[in-house]
């Protein structure tokens, strides 16, 4: 009880932990009150408090998010043009999301000023362009991830065929581990993007179409495979 205590502290005292745990408590939120309010046709209160919770959790968010272009940019300029990466593919992919994840903040901001009344501007256009980037941004995960899930799987049958020794074990079971995280990915990406369509405006594919519980049900979903994939790189040395 000690430890977990602990644990949940020490995530809760950093920002990218709060994040995470404000995330999946606003969607599991959205999730709960979505079914309590459909079961009983918009008269649950409770149902009716959660969503309220939910919006507000998701505001929170919102407002956080004002003071994350510096770190992305200083990732963007830390990764560069991706000379480290061995495929030219995985670089160029990884390069064109660097620049949808910058150019999305900004969007963003510009919409909940808007909202805000600081700024004498229409925030429905902005609110589009941001999750316009954002959408482009999980796409061009799920493709490099893809991209990069074909390789590994390339490497483990390789691995497998000159299968000797106990380092060969290892190195296939670090391997397994990448796929797994990969594969993971692509899943929290493809919960995210179905939401970010549905937040488009109406008539493009099924923008506007999901009830509450399946918009939550999306990001609670990619919510716990994100806590899930975080656990897994601590105890796997960071992979």
């Amino acid at each position: 009880m000690a430890v977990a205590l602990s644990s949940l502290v020490n995530t809760l005292e950093s920002y990218r932990g709060r994040d995470r745990v404000i995330r999946t408590l606003c969607y599991s939120c959205q999730l709960v009150g979505g079914i309590l309010v459909e079961k009983r046709n918009d008269k649950c209160e409770s149902g009716k408090s959660l969503l309220a919770l939910a919006s507000q959790l998701s505001h929170c968010r919102t407002v956080l998010r004002l003071f994350d272009d510096l770190s992305m940019f200083a990732y963007s300029i830390q990764y560069g043009l991706g000379k480290k990466e061995e495929d030219a593919t995985v670089r160029w992919i990884s390069v064109l999301g660097n620049v949808a994840d910058q150019l999305y903040y900004p969007c963003e901001h510009i919409a909940w000023a808007a909202d805000a009344k600081v700024l004498r501007t229409k925030s429905d256009k902005w609110w589009t362009f941001s999750i316009v980037f954002w959408g482009l941004s999980l796409l061009l995960g799920i493709v490099r991830s893809l991209r990069i899930l074909c390789m590994l799987t390339r490497k483990l049958r390789k691995e497998k065929r000159s299968s000797f020794g106990e380092s060969s074990h290892l190195k296939q079971k670090q391997l397994k581990t990448l796929v797994q995280s990969e594969v993971l990915t692509i899943m929290s990406n493809l919960a995210d993007l179905a939401n970010a369509i549905h937040w488009m405006p109406p008539g493009f594919l099924w923008a506007g179409q999901f009830p509450s519980w399946l918009v939550g049900l999306m990001g609670t979903v990619s919510s716990l495979i994100g806590i899930y994939r975080t656990t897994m790189g601590n105890n796997h040395g960071g992979v």
